[in-house]
Formats: structure tokens, sequence, C-alpha cells
């Protein structure tokens, strides 16, 4: 992006340009601001093309920073219209402006600033900063949104308490918001208003809000722990102020749990919540007033899946916990960007597992891990939870950052235990309470808190990359004795060739052959302690020898995925499938199923005769069992992803694998027809929101979508009446997906059906965009490139490009991987006219073609083509960086 234009009475010079596209940041490089702000005054004259925004800013410098006299504040695409310092006007020789930034040179030890600039909401495409979205107002400030508002040290560890202005037309904008508390208000007689909001705590810029527009409101109450009495309310056009009740309740039920689980209680007297329909991420935990896009708010059972469901109440619970993990306690520099993600998304898996089935979220989250992180820490954009440079900070907004760092803070409370964990949280808020920190920080607070030695700890913040775990079993019958031999390693990574050994806690159990578990006692230890333990594994190397052990027994290893590790143990698939039945633990007989799976794809890819009778045998055991819930049969069922199964072999064939895991799947209907008939009738009345229906209506559309691998007559009859007689979106939506994968009227028939009853709902619209961009059809493209013109699908919304260009380039990998390359040319078509709009999604999109390296050669030359033509097209640091590193 290209620095600013000047105009006005100031007499701006002409703009020096500095190039920093590419400009690489450095963790080491760290300093402590050299000016600290005491407060800021934002006064908004809001116009749709023209906003004028006057900051005062009071400035003071900072003892603890390098001496300097030049103020050196953040600022690009705005036009500057004036400058006074301490009241006087600054005339052009007084200051610099240029690509990055404002300078102004000799500036006393304290003073106020006051800087009017001059921005355009409703051409800024990129949704950073201050745009437009149906018509209303609202912001976006994180990583680096403010520095297109005004000129500011936007940067996290600068924190202010703000009062925002906000004045605009009283027709077009009866809700005027920010941050905190509003003080003020009052009409003009140009029939304009205004508003006055004021935020009594200090914070980072990037959590500044500002929402202007028409909007309903839906309200609701909560009384805390301590008796007072929280307003809430919900903003979001008039139309969908119906779709609120489950987000409203969502976050009633997530002020609770805070309370609950950690004693944390909501410090203001209003908590605002905003739905627009242009967002480029999830939500945006901004003090006060979260901004969602409206995906993650809307809810009905007509217009949302039982997966939405869970996803609103997560994200919602996610956001509201940031109030804490993440504002009150903020990050130091955005290199420690996990230590208020990563725990964030800890914290809100931990409270859906307490809402609902725990095994399944556990099983849920892993799934996506090891389908998207691991695939990450493969890739040329591997890096660690806390990188030691990046080139675009938005670029590092990753599953590492996000999921595997929540796996990180989860080793604290398996390490620590809940209580122990409690104890470091309590301290964590207790030393830091209104402080950008560190991830050293963190750490800190919990080894103190339990006086215990968490130096290794440091290295899962440094190191990237999956570490591989690989665990050898030797049994003396004699002595009956059980020895595991425990190794570790770690790939090479951009950052490191050599890696130094994890904390890895190994929770395992010991199986007898009839199933029942072992009582483990290690060597030493005067009796056993239970059938599951966890060991901690320390070194490169090491040997864990268990006692009093009268069979060679089956290890139940890496239980509830105990660390964020590749396991590496040479289980038969005899074992897998005893594990699948017996084992205690319900992640390890998932886990034993995704094995099992693997094993038999793997085979037939190597043309091996694979044992499809033992995976069908141990799928209609699971199918049989009483004491399984409906929805870990549902997960068991599901197979490793084509992508999965892409990272396990050296040398992918995308196309072979699609029809490798089509031909198992079609293997296993065929030998469990009826047995997936039977499961789904009995399961066809689920109706209702409750756990046992989801769990049923989940494992119900797992058996549809197996059946619908057999394309028979009756079948698709079965699927096409699915769709009629849906009483929720969850049917009607799994029907729909397996058909448009078959090639029949129905499928025709269904999606015009759809779209003629959904037209008026953009959120559902997407789901019909990506059922088709999804579909195996081998016309998909075709499809895909017609469906660009459709009036449901917009470039510049980037839940429509993820829904359409999102869905065919990372989850159609038989279509995107086409021999010809086609698939890869139209990703790159599209990332080009992405990245002069919106470079942040463009780059989301580029990651499709990041693994050329790891494809067999013809797809391999065809993908590099396409990133060398995208790097020689001139590119958006966004999209640059995730290139540059590819080829």
């Amino acid at each position: 992006m290209s620095g600013h234009t000047c105009a006005g009475g100031s007499g701006c010079p002409q703009e020096e340009r500095v190039v920093s596209k590419n400009r690489t940041v450095y963790l080491k490089d760290y300093q402590p601001p050299q000016w600290l702000v005491d407060d800021v005054y934002l006064d908004f004259a809001l116009q749709p093309s023209a906003t004028e925004v006057i900051s005062t800013i009071r400035y003071r410098r900072n003892p603890l920073a390098e001496q300097g006299d030049a103020l050196l504040l953040d600022g690009h695409d705005m036009e500057l219209l004036s400058i006074r310092l301490d009241g006087e006007l600054l005339m052009p020789e007084r200051y610099r402006v240029h690509a990055g930034g404002l300078e102004i040179p000799a500036v006393p030890e304290r003073f106020t600033l006051e800087v009017t600039t001059r921005i355009d909401p409703q051409g800024n495409t990129s949704l950073d900063g201050l745009y437009r979205s149906g018509g209303n107002y609202c912001t976006q400030c994180e990583a680096q949104g403010f520095r297109k508002i005004t000129y500011y040290p936007d940067r996290p560890d600068v924190m202010a308490p703000f009062t925002v202005r906000m004045t605009a037309d009283a027709a077009d904008n009866p809700v005027l918001l920010s941050n905190g508390n509003p003080v003020a208000s009052g009409k003009l007689d140009d029939g304009r208003h205004w508003a006055e909001w004021q935020d009594p705590f200090a914070k980072p810029a990037y959590l500044f809000a500002l929402v202007a527009g028409n909007l309903a409101c839906v309200e609701d109450h909560f009384v805390t722990a301590s008796g007072r009495t929280i307003a809430l309310r919900i903003y979001t056009e008039a139309h969908h102020i119906d779709q609120c009740d489950h987000a409203m309740a969502s976050l009633k039920r997530a002020m609770r749990w805070d309370e609950e689980r950690f004693g944390l209680e909501y410090d203001l007297d209003l908590f605002m919540l905003v739905a627009v329909d242009d967002f480029n991420m999830g939500a945006m935990e901004n003090k006060g007033l979260n901004i969602f896009n409206s995906q993650l708010v809307f809810a009905s059972p007509e217009i949302a899946t039982d997966d939405d469901y869970i996803s609103i109440e997560a994200v919602i619970g996610h956001e509201y916990f940031h109030n804490w993990t993440g504002n009150r306690v903020t990050c130091r520099d955005w290199f420690q960007l996990s230590l208020k993600e990563g725990l964030t998304v800890f914290r809100d898996q931990c409270f859906t597992s307490d809402l609902h089935s725990a095994a399944v979220k556990r099983i849920e989250d892993v799934r996506l891990l090891r389908a998207l992180q691991f695939a990450e820490d493969a890739s040329p954009m591997a890096h660690p939870i806390r990188p030691a440079s990046y080139m675009e900070i938005n670029n590092f907004y990753t599953v590492t950052v996000y999921e595997k760092g929540a796996e990180i803070v989860r080793l604290y409370q398996t390490l620590l235990g809940i209580d122990g964990f409690r104890r470091g949280m309590d301290l964590y808020f207790q030393r830091h309470d209104g402080q950008a920190v560190a991830t050293e920080d963190f750490l800190a607070a919990m080894a103190d808190a339990n006086d215990a030695d968490l130096s290794q700890m440091q290295r899962w913040y440094d190191q990237a990359g999956t570490p591989r775990l690989s665990v050898r079993m030797e049994y003396d019958s004699a002595a009956h004795r059980c020895t595991l031999h425990v190794s570790q390693s770690c790939p090479s990574t951009p950052e490191a060739e050599v890696k130094q050994p994890f904390l890895i806690p190994l929770a395992l159990g010991l199986l007898r052959a009839d199933g029942t578990p072992l009582a483990l006692q290690l060597a030493g230890e005067a009796e056993g302690c239970g059938s599951s333990r966890t060991l901690l594994v320390t070194e490169a190397e090491q040997s864990f020898t268990f006692v009093n052990v009268p069979e060679a027994p089956v290890p139940s290893l890496l239980r509830d995925f105990s660390a964020p590790v590749i396991l590496d143990y040479p289980y038969r698939a005899e074992d897998d499938a005893f594990l699948m039945a017996y084992d205690e633990d319900p992640f390890n007989r998932w886990a034993a199923a995704q094995r099992l799976a693997m094993r038999t794809m793997l085979a037939m890819l190597a043309g091996e005769a694979a044992d499809v009778e033992l995976i069908a045998t141990a799928f209609s055991r699971l199918l049989a069992d009483p004491d399984l819930d409906a929805a870990l049969k549902a997960e068991a069922l599901m197979l490793p992803s084509e992508s999965e199964v892409a990272d396990a072999c050296a040398v992918a064939d995308p196309g072979h694998i699609h029809e490798v895991r089509e031909q198992l799947r079609v293997r296993i209907a065929t030998l469990l027809q009826g047995e997936l008939e039977s499961t789904h009738a009995e399961l066809a009345a689920a109706s209702g929101l409750d756990d046992l229906a989801m769990q049923q209506r989940k494992l119900k559309n797992v058996c549809l979508s197996y059946l619908l691998t057999l394309k028979t007559g009756r079948v698709i009859e079965l699927a096409y009446r699915c769709f009629l007689q849906a009483a929720c979106m969850t049917d009607q939506y799994a029907a729909l997906a397996g058909l448009a994968s078959c090639d029949c009227a129905e499928r025709k028939l269904a999606l015009s059906a759809f779209e003629a009853q959904w037209q008026g709902e953009a959120n559902v619209m997407g789901k019909w965009l990506a059922v088709q961009a999804g579909s195996s059809l081998p016309d998909t493209l075709e499809q895909v490139k017609q469906l660009l013109a459709h009036p449901a699908f917009d470039l510049r919304n980037p839940n429509k490009v993820r829904a359409l260009i999102g869905t065919f380039a990372l989850r159609n990998p038989a279509l995107f991987h086409a021999i010809d390359g086609s698939g890869y040319r139209f990703v790159a078509d599209q990332v080009l006219q992405l990245d002069r709009m919106n470079p942040q999604v463009a780059a989301r999109m580029v990651r499709a073609l990041m693994n050329w390296k790891r494809l067999e050669p013809v797809r391999s030359g065809l993908m590099r083509a396409q990133l060398q033509r995208l790097s020689d097209a001139g590119l958006s640091a966004d999209v640059g960086e995730i290139v540059s590193k590819s080829l």
C-alpha cells in the first residue's frame, strides 16, 4: 500500500516514498516505545467518502527507552490536513510525511499533538481501518489498521484511555457506538447528531472500535457473581434481529463460565456485539464493543447447521474471554500474538468441552490441528508459535499461532493439573493486569505459582515444526516387565536446522488381551497408580519400565492427544481394530480408527493388498456399540482427508489419492450398506437443538454420505427425499452436499430449490456456493467460474470468496490439482484480482499454492509456474511474502 496524498491549508510537502514492501521485522530488535500516551481524544465527522478525523493526543517521553527528540508515528492511506503541536500550526518544513508514517523532529518532553486527517471509508476495500459494510461504518484495527485512521504509535505496548466523539447524519446513522461507556450525546441543526464515548481502561490502538449506522438492537442483561447488572446489546440490521437469540444466550453462558472456571468477572457496565457482513476475520474483541462477522452471529434451525450453532457459541465465548486474556493483559509486541490467541483458543475449547461432549470436542480440535497445522509446519511458511521474524504481520494469524498455541497452553494444564493451571492464571492476572507482556511472563507465572521448573517449555515457543515421538515396546515375559523406549526428533525448519528436545507429556495406558486395562507401576515405585498416567519425555532418548505386567500388553499411547506430536509406533492393523473396540480413552479409539484407515489407503496407493474387511468389521462394531455416543461414532467413521493422506506420502499424487479414498468409501459402504441404512433410518426423526439430537444428526448424515458413494437410484432418491423433508438446515445441507457430487437430475433440482428458498439470506447462499465448489464432478471448475458472475457472489466480500474460491482451492484437492493445471491457473487469477482490493484475503487464498515441492513432477511444475507468474506481477506485502517463501 502506497502512502498518502496531501491537501488542505497545511501546505503539505511532496510525500517521500519509502519502499517498505517485504521489510523483515525481527523479535531481537524490539525496543520499548520512545513515547508514551497519556490519553487519546478522537473526533470523527463521518461522511461516506470524506470522513475527517481530529486526533488530540498527549505524549510524554518514556524514561525506559532510548533518548531522541523526534516523534515517529505510523500512518498511511489517508490525507493529512493539518498538524498542531501544543496549539501551534506546524508548517511543512517542521515535519516529514513518508510511505510508512509521519516524523516530527525536535519535540519537547511532554506535549499535545492535534492531527487532522481525511479518509475514504467507502473506497476502503481492504476492510482494514475504517470502512463501510452494508451502508454502515465499522472498524477493524488489529493488527495495524488504526494507522489508516490517524497518525499514531500503532503498536500494542502503547496503551492509553480513549475518548471518542462521532458526528454523523442522524437519518442514515441513528446508532453511534465506540468502546467503553456513553457519556454524552446531542442533536445538531443540520440534521446531524453526535455521541461521545469514553473507555476508562488503557488499551492499545488495535482494540479501538467505532460503529455507526442504521442498526436494530436486541437487549438483555447479566448479573455477575458480585451482584452487578451488565447490560448486553447485540446490534445488526433489522431484518436479522430475530436470528440473534442463540448469540445472546451464548454470551451469557460464556460470562457465567468464565466466572466459575477462572474467577473472571466482566469489568464494564455494558457489553455490545455488532454483526457485519463484510469482515476479514471471524470476529474482533475490541474492548466492550466486539465486532463480528455476521456468519458467527445469526442462527435459527432453518438457516444454521448444528456445526454453525457450536461455532457461534465458541467464537462468542472466544471474543468475550479476550476481555481478560488479550485486553486487560495484552501483547508487548506482535511476536507475542499466541500469548493472547493461543491462550484464548484454549479457553474457548474448554468452554465448549464443558458444555458439550468433551471427547468429541477434543477429536474435532485435533482433526483440525493435524489437517492444517501439521501441514503448515511442513510448508515454507513454517514458524514457531512465537516467530523470530515476520515481513507482514497479517500473515501470522495462522493455525500455528492459534491452534498449536492452544495446545502449548494445554500442556501447562496437563503438567500442572487443573488446579495448578488456575493458580498460574491467577498469578498471571495479579502480576500483569493492565500491562503489555511477553510469553516469558506467562511461563514465569505458571512456574512460580506451582514452584515448578518449566524452563524447557520455552522451546515450544521458539522452535517450529511438529516433533515426532517414536515409541518401541520391549516385553520381558520372565520378569513381567514392559519397557517403552521413547525417542523424539523434529525436522529442520526455516528458523533452525537442529532442534533441542521438547518437554513432551506422554499419556498412556496398557491393555490386556481381553481389553481390560492394567494397573501401571513404574520400576522403583512401591505400588501402581491407576490404569492411565503421564510420562514426561524431556530428552532425545529415554526408557520407562513398568513392572508387574503379567502379559505382553497393547499400549494405548498419547491419550487425549497429550502433546502436539506425530506418534510413531509399530501398531499392526489388528492392534488398531483392538483399540477401537476396547480402549477406555475415547480419543484413542478415534485415533486407532484413523490409523487403520490411513494404513489401508496407503497400501492401496502402493498397489498392495489391503484388508478392507478388517476396517469394515471394526466400523460395524463401532456402530453397534451401545456405550459410544453417536457423535463419537460419526467421527470414527470419517476417513482421514485427502490432504492428510497427501501429507503422509513422500510425493503426493492428488488425483490418485482421491481415487483411492473414494474406492475405500465405496467398499466400506458396500460391505456395511445394511447397517448404514438401518442406522440412518433409526435416527431419521432426530430433532431439536439439544446435544443428543445434534449427535444423532451427525451420525445419520455420515451414514448418508457413505451410502451416496454407491450412487444407486434408491440412495439418490433417499437423499433427495431427505433434502425435501428436512426440518432443519443441518439435514437439508447434508443432503444437498451429498447430491452435489452425483451427476443426476435430483442434483439440479435440489440446487435450484435451495437457491429459490434462500436467495434472500446471504450467509445461507454462501453454503450454496460452497457446496458447488466442493463437488467432485469433473465440470466443477467451469461451474465455479460461472458462479463468479452470480448475484450471490461478490469478490469484495470475504465470506463469499472463502465460500466459492476458498472451498475450491483448499477443500477440493481432486479438482484443484487437476493434471492440466487449470485449478492452479484459476486460483492465481483470483489472487491477482483480490490482491488489488483486499490483500489479507488474497494471502489466505494463495496459501493453496505453497506446497508445490511435495507434489509429483507434473503438478509440481505447473503449480510453481503459477507462483512465478504471481511473483512477476507485483504483489502486496501480504501476498508477496508467501509467494517469495514458497518459491
